[in-house]
């Protein structure tokens, strides 16, 4: 009997663990600010230290206002290099219809991070909380690796045309093969 396919089976199993343990994600810093105070009030930003290499992001939003359509979120990915540059990404896209049919690959990666961590799980219209509780990022969650740096995730949210809320999820990669 040949055992040369299993050995292959268990050497590729070994190599995806020991990257995965040498893959690091790790939130740094999430800055949230209201712009307009009538439509939006934050609740909870903040991150949640769990051990040395793992923090949790926490975020809690009350719409006083209900949300039925023209939601643009404008995203871009800033790398740090010498301060926060732009780096590859920059997108628009329409929130409700983006929910109802995701439309954009890089949105529907972070969408699918954020996804089974919040209530973000329906079409316009939006009203009372938005949560994301106790997101943590993970090797998994990413099907290409990115370059070892910091990052910024920068997300505006505007509603009716008028830039609502902002906010900003700073994060570390570091691949340390």
């Amino acid at each position: 009997m040949d055992n040369r396919p299993i050995l292959l089976g268990l050497l590729l199993e070994f190599l995806v663990l020991s990257l995965n343990d040498a893959v690091q994600f790790k939130f740094t810093n999430f800055v949230c600010e209201t712009i307009n105070k009538s439509w939006v009030n934050i609740t909870q930003c903040k991150l949640q230290a769990v051990s040395r290499n793992e923090t949790y992001l926490n975020f809690n939003v009350t719409l006083l206002q209900p949300v039925n359509k023209d939601v643009l979120v404008e995203g871009q990915i800033f790398k740090r290099e010498n301060g926060y540059k732009p780096w590859l990404y920059k997108a628009s896209l329409d929130g409700c219809r983006f929910v109802r049919k995701p439309y954009n690959p890089i949105a529907i990666i972070v969408y699918k991070i954020f996804k089974t961590y919040s209530n973000i799980n329906h079409t316009c219209p939006y009203e009372g909380y938005v949560l994301v509780q106790k997101l943590n990022l993970k090797f998994e969650y990413l099907p290409h690796a990115i370059p070892t740096g910091d990052y910024l995730l920068k997300l505006d949210w505007l509603i009716e045309k008028k830039l609502q809320l902002r906010t900003n999820v700073f994060f570390k990669f570091v691949e340390d093969l």
